[in-house]
């Protein structure tokens, strides 16, 4: 059979750029280029497209996007259809294949206008295409199939494996989380969830996991958050570089090194088939209550603007990916085909043994797209910058033991729960104190003790900011004649924080106190009100986040303080829950106020 010729030369062109030739509605052509896939593919199985002559002056072109992961395989497909003289409607194909970030191409295609160079997208996951229509959805995309799947799992280096009983215990996503961050010597880390959908997955998979454990789900959710943050890394390809590399001792209590990560299946495989050495090896845990899955999806980007012979070469294409050579070549890079149970020895190499149940044929249904936005939200905000101005009541009735704390004064519960929390914060977290009780500073309800600073700040008199906080909290005593004067401290310290508002961190005041006002001489609650509602501001947002301490407390009158800042009211009974209630608090309300700005 001769070389067929393109009906315009002028589409050779590589990009977006090269002028159409034919318009379709998108249902009909979608019919119309299946159907004739369909019949492309049996003739081209049986030789009967096959061309003497060479195609690379007579070729439909073709612009694929994909997933830095899977695009190695996917170009060693094409390359191979291009020698090949694979045809779509009877014309050579020339597919080229480049890798990018997903998350890149998804900021990308969110702003309508643009024109995109490329005809095919081919993320790791169905979320990228989710997260193009919330950021924006300006270029739209129509889902063709998907190439590949892989799952996730936690990869540890062998140590760790063993620690945590590999390749025999099995564990669910929330007891496996906490096993591995509940000890300093074993270090977990992640891709960063906002860039990676592997780390996004894995991170929502524990959250619903954890939901099931008990009514302070939120908040170990958050501390697990909080925890991967410090030892995140930009993308998927950087993180298995974060691994303790040689399995030696040394290695492994490198506190550079992380001896866990949340990987997919595929990454797995090709990290221990790039190793010499069994020791290096990764060990795959595969949790037993879900099993989240990349799944690569095939998308068409706009799809109303490709040409009849690029949308039927686009649509053979991912036909061909299905076929049975190519297929191989996918497995050959650690993937599992999209409708088949992977290879035994596909999951050995990755780091899988019985009786992790790699095996099971059924997987959790997919994770909602709004559980991944959900997780998407409270990563963000957990694991921004924070800074807090925290003020503590230190009136009289501060004094009033707490049950059960063998004589220990609210105050000192407090304060105990206090330090407890400020080891939740990373050294470029910012937070200050101050003390409020009437008659503490001559005519003032209140007195600044730490300025609002980073953690990490050099201190006064040497050592850091966050030493000289954890000595200002332990040094905080009650005054006995001092009466609760909530409303004037508030205002001062509101008006502090909104002055010192620092863009691109997240910014509140988180008052504490056990009791109502009692300040006769103060504003009144409804002038207090006013003020806040006037001096708050959606451009420099600092919610004002309210503890009542105690069962005294008023949790009302907190709440509707708060609430006039863009915060909220929360009461502990025990002093204890308040490291609990400030971590949970800063998710709820920095949540909240993320989707109001959107």
């Amino acid at each position: 059979m001769g070389r067929h010729s393109l009906p315009d030369d002028d589409m050779r062109g590589g990009g977006r750029s090269r002028p159409r030739v034919r318009r379709r509605t998108v249902a009909g052509a979608t019919m119309l280029v299946l159907a004739l896939a369909a019949g492309t593919g049996v003739a081209a199985q049986s030789g009967l497209l096959s061309f003497a002559d060479s195609c690379k002056d007579a070729a439909v072109r073709l612009e694929v996007v994909a997933s830095p992961d899977i695009a190695p395989a996917v170009r060693a497909v094409a390359d191979s259809a291009r020698q090949q003289e694979v045809t779509s409607d009877g014309q050579c194909m020339d597919v080229r294949v480049t890798a990018r970030e997903n998350y890149k191409v998804a900021q990308e295609l969110a702003v309508a206008g643009n024109k995109p160079e490329y005809e095919v997208w081919l993320p790791d996951s169905a979320f990228w295409a989710e997260r193009t229509k919330a950021l924006g959805g300006g270029v739209p995309l129509t889902p063709a199939g998907n190439v590949a799947v892989s799952p996730i799992a936690l990869a540890t280096v062998h140590a760790a494996g063993t620690e945590l009983g590999w390749p025999g215990k099995t564990y669910t996503w929330a007891e496996l989380t906490a096993a591995a961050t509940t000890t300093e010597t074993l270090r977990l880390g992640a891709a960063d969830p906002a860039r990676s959908a592997t780390g996004l997955l894995a991170l929502t998979s524990v959250s619903a996991s954890t939901q099931k454990s008990g009514p302070d789900a939120d908040t170990k959710v958050a501390a697990t958050a909080k925890a991967l943050s410090r030892r995140v890394s930009p993308a998927d390809s950087q993180v298995v570089r974060t691994l303790a590399r040689d399995g030696s001792a040394e290695d492994v209590r490198d506190p550079r090194r992380n001896q866990a990560v949340f990987l997919s299946e595929q990454a797995a495989y090709a990290y221990n088939s790039a190793t010499s050495y069994s020791t290096r090896d990764l060990e795959l845990f595969y949790p037993k209550d879900s099993a989240p899955r990349l799944d690569y999806p095939y998308q068409l980007v706009d799809e109303s603007e490709l040409s009849t012979d690029e949308s039927r070469a686009a649509t053979r294409f991912m036909a061909l990916l299905g076929e049975p050579e190519p297929r191989r070549t996918l497995a050959a890079h650690g993937f599992r085909a999209a409708d088949e149970a992977a290879a035994e020895s596909l999951v050995r190499t990755a780091g899988g043994r019985a009786p992790q149940p790699f095996t099971a044929t059924e997987t959790a249904a997919p994770l909602r797209p709004d559980a991944l936005q959900e997780t998407l939200g409270l990563w963000t905000i957990t694991v921004q910058s924070a800074r807090l101005t925290t003020v503590v009541d230190v009136s009289g009735s501060m004094q009033a033991p707490v049950p059960g704390r063998d004589a220990q004064s609210r105050l000192d519960v407090t304060k105990a729960s206090l330090l407890q929390a400020m080891e939740q914060f990373t050294p470029e977290d910012e937070i200050g104190l101050w003390e409020f009780a009437t008659g503490l500073d001559g005519p003032r309800d209140y007195r600044k003790l730490v300025a609002t600073a980073r953690l990490g700040a050099p201190g006064k008199g040497g050592g850091t900011h966050r030493a000289q906080l954890a000595e200002a909290f332990k040094a905080l005593a009650p005054v006995p004649e001092g009466a609760t004067g909530l409303y004037d401290t508030t205002l001062a310290a509101y008006k502090e924080a909104q002055g010192s508002y620092v863009k691109g961190k997240f910014n509140a005041l988180v008052i504490l106190t056990d009791g109502s006002n009692q300040d006769r001489f103060s504003i009144t609650r409804s002038a207090l009100l006013n003020q806040l509602k006037k001096l708050s501001d959606p451009q420099r947002p600092v919610p004002l986040i309210a503890i009542a301490v105690g069962p005294d407390a008023d949790l009302r009158e907190a709440d509707q303080i708060a609430r006039a800042a863009g915060g909220a009211g929360y009461q502990v009974s025990d002093p204890a829950e308040i490291q609990a209630v400030i971590l949970k608090a800063i998710m709820a309300v920095g949540q909240a106020g993320q989707a109001a700005q959107e």
